[in-house]
């Protein structure tokens, strides 16, 4: 079987087995598949161990000089996708295909060829959430290697050499009920508490730096006829800027309300920090110089306003993100990779690693 059609097989087997983040059986089972095929194209079965309960594979060094960074849960409820595989031509759909279940193949048929007690592969299942549960693991190797290549599906063909910090918080608003129309004075009203609380957070952001601060969603008051006495708002808020992220932290922390009698609440905080260029610049540049001894003509890089786990690791190393499929549709119905494009970029994986050792 040429190696293409190889991939795209052990490809198909890792995209039906569904892995939504929140349902751990699931994310248990795509790792022990991801064990099963390593042992099936290395010869080396890994390790699958947990980390506060979330599985986690890993394959080669434990004190690795350079890391491929994967993640194996998504987005997709089990039965999102119907057929959970289609092949169109070049074009491959499937729940979790692009982001990033191809990224791990390419990964996995790179490692074949590398030195294994150099190198690591790590696969999580918690990414998608936040990776509350995995981010130490991810920090404490990045501190001792000497790159971290994570295999984030590339944008539009480009590798990613920037992508935006994320910061989520929930505000909570305490009010008072009383009859709306009985006595609405009596009340603390929550909603138009949170009403202002969005109002001043559109004036936060800073659209030269890339700075959103984005309400999403809300809830507040039970009956129509009851003065709110609590309300509830999520923040989105993202910026290529730590000083930037400090400052909109800094200003929703400093939130108050309107009545005295109103109390706020605030949950969250700053996730993952900005991947800035400083971190990943020198990786591109080797990269596009090795493109085309693998087969692909040019990369490019980009920008990206989505987070991953390489914003961890760019706190302590060299990173180089979007490494992984080439395709498109993200979080989206259309979700897809191109299928001809799997065994190059492995290839440039490959190429990439070894000069980087040297």
């Amino acid at each position: 079987m040429r190696e293409n059609d190889a991939m795209l097989e052990d490809l198909r087997r890792l995209v039906e087995c569904e892995s939504p983040t929140d349902d751990l059986a699931a994310c248990t089972k795509v790792i022990e598949l991801a064990s099963t095929l390593s042992k099936e194209q290395t010869g080396d079965a890994g390790e699958i161990s947990t980390v506060q309960g979330r599985p986690v594979f890993w394959l080669g060094s434990k004190k690795p000089e350079v890391v491929l960074l994967c993640h194996l849960d998504t987005v997709w409820p089990i039965g999102s996708f119907n057929p959970v595989w289609k092949v169109e031509g070049d074009i491959v759909r499937g729940p979790g295909i692009y982001d990033m279940k191809a990224g791990f193949i390419q990964a996995l048929y790179s490692m074949k060829d590398l030195d294994r007690t150099r190198v690591a592969l790590i696969a999580t299942t918690d990414e998608e959430t936040g990776s509350a549960t995995t981010r130490t693991l991810i920090e404490d190797v990045s501190k001792i290697a000497k790159a971290v290549l994570v295999l984030e599906s590339a944008i539009d063909g480009k590798l990613k050499v920037g992508r935006k910090g994320t910061s989520w918080y929930r505000i909570t608003i305490h009010g008072r009920a009383a009859h709306a129309g009985l006595e609405p004075e009596k009340g603390v009203n929550a909603t138009v508490e949170v009403a202002r609380i969005v109002n001043e957070l559109t004036k936060l952001e800073n659209k030269s730096l890339g700075t959103s601060v984005v309400p999403t969603t809300m809830t507040s008051g039970t009956t129509t006829n009851t003065v709110p006495a609590l309300a509830t708002l999520d923040i989105d808020s993202r910026s290529f800027s730590l000083d930037e992220m400090q400052r909109i932290d800094s200003a929703i922390r400093s939130i108050t309300p309107i009545h005295p009698d109103a109390r706020i609440e605030i949950a969250g905080g700053i996730n993952r920090p900005p991947l800035e260029t400083s971190a990943t610049l020198p990786l591109y540049q080797l990269a596009e110089k090795l493109a085309k001894d693998a087969g692909i003509s040019s990369l490019g890089s980009a920008s990206v306003g989505g987070a991953s786990d390489g914003n961890f690791a760019g706190q302590f190393t060299q990173v180089l993100d979007g490494l992984g499929a080439v395709g498109d549709g993200a979080h989206a119905n259309h979700e897809h990779i191109l299928a001809s494009t799997l065994e190059p970029r492995s290839k440039l994986l490959t190429l990439l690693v070894n000069e980087i050792l040297k």
